[in-house]
């Protein structure tokens, strides 16, 4: 799973710098981040310190030009309003994103992160959504953000995501419309039922709209640190310096279920949230789509099943796994993609085994993930069938026979357990 600290509020930079340290190779990172074609754009991550804790500041450079500087606030902003630029509408930003060179599913966490900042400048200044516009340098630099943040997170992939309650800043911030309360109306709009305060510790603007869209649309719950098994941590900086560290912290590791902790073989033993509903009015392009959404929301397992319902009308049982930290955001899929009324929620317990993977070279070149697995007095292993596709193809062979070949060189024959020596 992976936390969120935002006790200094939170930024699109500041969230991009966090994640970032949590890649396995930074620097490769920041490179595909680039490539995404934001026109004028470069981006860059360099080291910093806040009060003596080291941190990753994510800059963004629009023509050489680096937005957010000599402002009332240190963090990059997504405000609708202008500064003396050029002005696009939302239908224009999200045509900017759907000729980003990125996957389709990054895009469209990018345009629902849109999507909701212009939902709320829209009940900020009275205005349509479609009526509402981003200056251009502006734009440009809460687009690189959140796309940065965007396809970090579909790298990582976490299981659940949660984040502390949001600390908002206190006293005005600057913008085209004068001085404006912290939180900035748009800013307090996107975070309406999500944990926030102000201890009044720092003057100014710590939680910008883009942070608030993409806590809002990653963030399954809010509140303190679950219990988990941290094995890494990010942090994020902001630009300006205040007397507590300027930074937002991300936490990675495994959640720790009030269960139980497992058994000495590696198991674990935590807690599952099981949620059900069913529809009898969805097409099976809908039904498809509707999973593929509650995976990106954070579910281990979604499935579905024909069942019959009222007047004999044949309908589809969803089933869906999730974190119960994560179970919040996987409701919110649920209404939001399928067309169900209700969702049953079950707490269960769930007994899962250890898992790793491991490279290993296969007789006759390349090389196949094997994926092992023990826990509760079981053990097992098998290679990746991606893996195995790929060496059958270049070899001309079939699937079983890529298999055998494989298996030749880390099993063993008489009790068909896998060498450990391998």
């Amino acid at each position: 799973m992976l936390y969120f600290d935002c006790s200094m509020g939170a930024a699109g930079d500041m969230l991009a710098g966090a994640l970032m340290e949590l890649m396995p190779d930074p620097a490769a990172a920041l490179g595909r981040i680039n490539a995404f074609g934001i026109p004028g754009v470069e981006c860059g991550a360099e080291k910093t310190a806040k009060c003596g804790i080291a941190a990753t500041r994510f800059t963004v450079k629009v023509h050489g030009e680096e937005e957010g500087f000599g402002h009332a606030h240190g963090h990059g902003h997504g405000h609708a309003h202008g500064h003396g630029h050029a002005h696009r509408s939302l239908g224009e930003a999200l045509d900017s994103v759907s000729r980003l060179d990125m996957e389709d599913s990054v895009k469209e966490h990018v345009a629902a992160v849109y999507r909701e900042i212009a939902l709320a400048e829209s009940r900020a200044h009275g205005k349509p959504p479609a009526e509402i516009h981003f200056h251009e340098i502006g734009s440009a630099d809460a687009l690189a953000d959140i796309s940065a943040v965007c396809w970090m997170m579909e790298r990582l992939h976490p299981d659940a995501v949660a984040a502390s309650p949001v600390n908002t800043g206190s006293g005005t911030v600057a913008c085209a419309h004068g001085e404006m309360p912290v939180p900035a109306p748009a800013t307090a709009f996107l975070l309406e039922g999500v944990p926030s305060y102000s201890d009044g510790a720092a003057r100014g603007e710590l939680c910008t709209p883009t942070g608030a869209a993409l806590l809002r649309h990653f963030a399954g719950s809010f509140g303190p640190q679950p219990a988990m098994r941290v094995s890494a941590i990010g942090s994020g900086a902001g630009a300006k310096d205040f007397a507590r560290p300027n930074i937002v912290r991300a936490f990675a590791g495994e959640a720790a279920g009030a269960a139980g902790t497992g058994d000495a073989d590696g198991g674990t033993v935590a807690e599952i949230a099981e949620l059900s509903f069913e529809v009898d009015d969805m097409t099976g392009e809908e039904i498809a789509f509707a999973a593929s959404m509650l995976y990106a929301a954070g579910a281990k397992d979604v499935s579905t099943s024909p069942v019959s319902m009222k007047k004999g009308r044949p309908g589809v049982s969803f089933r869906i796994i999730c974190a119960p930290e994560g179970r919040d955001a996987a409701v919110r899929a649920a209404f939001a993609c399928t067309s169900t009324l209700g969702v049953r929620e079950t707490l269960c317990r769930r007994y899962e085994m250890a898992r790793e993977e491991r490279a290993t070279a296969i007789p006759g070149g390349g090389t196949a993930r094997l994926k092992v697995s023990r826990g509760f007095g079981a053990e097992r292993a098998k290679f990746a069938a991606d893996d195995l596709a790929a060496i059958a193809a270049a070899r001309g062979i079939s699937l079983s026979r890529a298999r055998g070949i494989a298996e030749s060189a880390v099993f063993d024959g008489k009790e068909n357990t896998w060498a450990r020596t391998t």
